[in-house]
């Protein structure tokens, strides 16, 4: 049970993040390294946790929108999603997009989400990249055997970095749906939140390697 609650904090972050900052004096500070990482309880949400991380990946910025876009391939390359589509593609430029976790030990659960992006530059003329989701659960019935994550809205920001890496700001709310008592949603919260950040870095610095424009340049240290 411990593991599949980790397990289901690792796969839900890439649903969920956000470039606020962490002004709240119930932010609580669990990791200092590499990435930092901060959670703080949701009193409106039963059992769940609001998480915000921070910190630096090795790898350009076209690669990480590539890598978070394809929905499609999420299940290729996230641990335990079993299932990710796009449901459609929306005027406005956003998209809905469907997902199924297979967990250890604990029953399946899946998501609706519409997710959106947003590119631009900040004061100082670096590129940025945001993105945001919230849910549609309207759009797809629920499931038979499969528990809906009905609270699953959060974002990502990217900022350009002048040596070709990216700074980031991740922040997201996680609710642990079905029968998981409330406080196992923060059992190894830490790891899970740096291997989900870890699995975008690796699958965008992939997507780097194999662009045939970079053959022959060295990628981000």
């Amino acid at each position: 049970m411990w593991r599949a609650a980790g397990a289901l904090l690792l796969v839900m972050t890439l649903a969920v993040g956000g470039a606020e900052a962490a002004e709240s004096t119930d932010w609580k500070t669990v990791s200092t390294g590499d990435v930092l990482i901060r959670v703080r309880p949701r009193a409106d949400i039963p059992g769940g946790r609001e998480f915000w991380a921070e910190g630096d990946m090795a790898v350009g910025l076209p690669y990480i929108a590539s890598t978070l876009k394809d929905h499609e391939k999420f299940r290729r390359w996230m641990p335990h999603v079993k299932e990710s589509r796009v449901l459609s593609e929306e005027e406005a430029g956003s998209r809905v997009t469907y997902t199924q976790l297979d967990l250890p030990i604990i029953s399946n659960r899946d998501y609706v989400l519409r997710v959106e992006e947003q590119e631009g530059r900040d004061e100082e003329g670096r590129e940025t990249l945001q993105q945001r989701w919230s849910p549609a659960n309207d759009v797809l019935p629920e499931r038979r055997g499969v528990v809906r994550l009905l609270r699953n809205a959060g974002s990502w920001f990217f900022t350009a970095k002048a040596d070709g890496s990216v700074h980031f700001v991740y922040r997201f709310t996680v609710e642990p749906g079905g029968s998981i008592p409330g406080f196992l949603a923060g059992v190894g919260q830490t790891d899970a939140v740096m291997d989900t950040v870890r699995a975008v870095e690796r699958r965008a610095r992939q997507l780097a390697a194999d662009d045939p424009a970079r053959q022959g340049s060295s990628p981000p240290p």
